[in-house]
């Protein structure tokens, strides 16, 4: 069975999220747990944890179909050590924030290199990161983001994905989230179904479908492999609505949060139910 639903608003209080979720027919969503453009904020009190599993259960939404994403400000590959402990602490809390949720995963871009280290050595950074976080946390999955491949971020080669699982300590809780207009614009072609077919299969191969813990579900209004990060609303850009069809009725992609994040929010209603008109 399919998930869809979409990055919803958590303005007022993270227990909104799961209401606005059921306002779009959703039976998954994402949201931040904290203002993702500030690096703290004040802890959450018991009547937020409990208002916030109340409401998840009265729309019948389950934690796991549920996919936060942390902080933009985030770089767990920074250059500069203390930008990188900061960016860590900043993790870390995330991390516990969605332990107190009752959420068991966190999506999160895996860092940059700013032009200051090659690849290799951010990815290091990154994995070192990662296996402290899973030392110091207990039951949250890390799922790392395939990115555009703009500037200088990681993450916009499978390969780089693959790499960061396999040094991972703990292969149990780490994963990966597809974005689907990251994917095309960083160079794999998903616009008809011998290239769809053939992303998937290197998918797999470099990865693993074991490892697919979410997608985000999003068009794409820059050409294909321009490594420009722009969403659009599904079937309006460069990807074309059959990829999202394939999705839809792809049973690999069952039982996980597919996410809309395209840009204009007062349609997610209409995509979620063209979304799954095409399962029928």
């Amino acid at each position: 069975m399919k998930y869809f639903g979409a990055h919803v608003s958590a303005s007022g209080g993270v227990f909104k999220a799961p209401l606005n979720a059921q306002k779009i027919g959703a039976k998954a969503f994402a949201l931040f747990v904290k203002n993702q453009r500030q690096w703290k904020a004040k802890p959450y009190d018991e009547k937020t944890i409990e208002k916030f599993k109340e409401n998840l259960q009265k729309v019948g939404i389950s934690p796991k179909h549920v996919l936060p994403h942390d902080s933009y400000l985030i770089n767990l590959g920074h250059p500069d050590i203390e930008q990188r402990e900061k960016s860590y602490d900043a993790f870390l809390d995330e991390i516990k924030r969605c332990e107190l949720l009752g959420l068991d995963k966190l999506n999160f871009h895996p860092g940059s290199h700013l032009r200051e280290l090659s690849e290799e050595e951010s990815l290091n950074l990154i994995s070192q990161n990662m296996n402290k976080a899973l030392q110091e946390s207990k039951s949250v999955t890390l799922v790392i983001e395939n990115t555009a491949g703009q500037g200088s971020n990681l993450g916009y080669k499978f390969e780089h994905l693959a790499y960061l699982i396999q040094n991972s300590i703990d292969k149990s809780r780490v994963g990966v989230c597809i974005d689907t207009c990251h994917l095309f614009v960083s160079g794999y072609d998903i616009r008809t179904k011998e290239t769809y077919d053939a992303t998937w299969e290197e998918f797999d191969k470099v990865i693993g479908f074991e490892y697919l813990k979410g997608m985000h579900i999003n068009d794409s209004l820059t050409p294909f492999a321009s490594k420009k990060d722009r969403h659009q609303s599904l079937g309006k850009g460069e990807i074309g609505i059959n990829a999202f069809r394939w999705i839809a009725n792809d049973p690999r992609m069952d039982d996980i949060p597919l996410i809309l994040e395209t840009i204009d929010d007062t349609i997610w209603k209409e995509e979620i139910e063209l979304l799954y008109s095409f399962t029928k």
